[in-house]
């Protein structure tokens, strides 16, 4: 037996497979596929890892599953047959593979276009790396978003039939119209037809960069351009008023106690804190008191005035615990490092979260991993 083996399968596999909880058996998955990912496997040990991988995929837990997809959407461990399974699984298990696998053909990924779904026709479209075949087929038959996430996508090889054929079909999308016309390379043809239809913002980038006369740029219309999704938890990072973020949060119906507790995970107490108060109607400066001066019924205090569910308690007091645990051992809470760092120490406590939760921090942890001696950055 390999010494990879001997350290991933006698530990590990034991525990994936005798652990009769559901997150408990996601733990495992997750720690297993991300010790695979790291390893340097022989001919051998890879065998060994991909027959792990069959088995996880067939996994009666979904929670198992997204582990497994989420920790190896981008490795070349995942085989073929694994990665088209796991494509046709629920959406949670099959986005993540869809989006990033390079296991699939790109016969599987217009077989997975042409079924029809929205959700993974834009995960195939925004892939890393989208080759003419399957953009032609997502210009045929994708739906609106997956057309506009295709036309955004400058990793995508779009032939000029197929951006044709993308404003024969959406032409009276602001949204697609704006993000064809933003591609870095455009033929005469396409710019031509696009004139007819954009923005004026959207012509001065026309006449600027492809050379478009201005006479031919008269009757455009209004527009909107939305080319990506931005994760609330990473944006608070970077506010210099939380107070005036939080609120506007609130005011969308979208400062909940998921999101508050995603950032709590990732080291964001300042989020956290700014988004209690705002909940419980109380200044920053008492809800920090609440939270970290007053006590073990200080937090539960507010908490509760914040109308936060009473199921979610615990988890939210393991990570104010684990924040204080690590502020006393005297690391610098206020960099990327600390947010891997609680993130991790977070987990590993097996909090009584929300599974979407927890497949959402798991995909955190792997996510832009931190380079070696990364600079601290202060939040403004």
């Amino acid at each position: 037996m390999t010494a990879y083996r001997a350290r991933l399968t006698e530990i590990d596999i034991r525990r994936l497979i005798k652990a009769t909880d559901e997150d408990e058996r996601a733990a495992a998955a997750h720690k297993l596929c991300r010790s695979m990912e790291k390893a340097e496997l022989r001919d051998e040990d890879r065998e060994a890892a991909q027959k792990i991988l069959r088995m996880l995929a067939q996994d009666a837990a979904e929670l198992v599953r997204r582990a497994m997809a989420v920790t190896l959407k981008s490795s070349d461990l995942i085989p073929r047959d694994v990665a088209r399974k796991l494509a046709a699984d629920v959406d949670s298990v099959a986005l993540p593979m869809i989006n990033f696998s390079p296991a699939f053909s790109d016969e599987d990924l217009i077989e997975i276009v042409q079924a029809g779904s929205p959700l993974r026709q834009v995960a195939v479209a925004g892939r890393p790396d989208v080759g003419r075949d399957v953009a032609t087929a997502l210009a045929e038959v994708g739906c609106e978003q997956a057309v506009r996430t295709l036309a955004a996508n400058d990793n995508a090889d779009v032939a000029e039939a197929a951006l044709g054929r993308c404003i024969d079909r959406f032409g009276t999308s602001p949204e697609i119209v704006a993000a064809i016309a933003y591609r870095q390379v455009l033929p005469l043809s396409v710019t031509e037809r696009l004139v007819e239809l954009a923005s004026e913002a959207v012509r001065e980038h026309l006449v600027t960069r492809h050379a478009v006369a201005p006479e031919t740029a008269i009757r455009l219309a209004a527009f909107a351009r939305e080319r990506a999704t931005v994760d609330l938890v990473d944006q608070a990072s970077s506010q210099a008023d939380l107070t005036q973020f939080v609120a506007k949060l609130n005011a969308r119906r979208v400062l909940t106690a998921s999101l508050l507790l995603r950032a709590l995970a990732r080291g964001q107490m300042a989020l956290f804190e700014h988004g209690i108060a705002e909940l419980a109607g109380t200044p920053h400066a008492r809800a920090w008191l609440m939270i970290h001066d007053a006590g073990p019924l200080g937090l539960k205090a507010i908490y509760d005035r914040a109308g936060l569910p009473p199921r979610l308690f615990q988890a939210y007091r393991a990570g104010v615990d684990t924040w204080r645990t690590l502020q006393a051992e005297g690391v610098d809470t206020s960099g990327d490092a600390f947010r891997q760092q609680m993130l991790e120490r977070f987990l590993t406590q097996r909090p009584n979260a929300p599974r979407e939760d927890l497949a959402y921090l798991m995909e955190r942890l792997d996510h832009d991993p931190l380079p070696a001696k990364a600079p601290v950055r202060v939040a403004a």
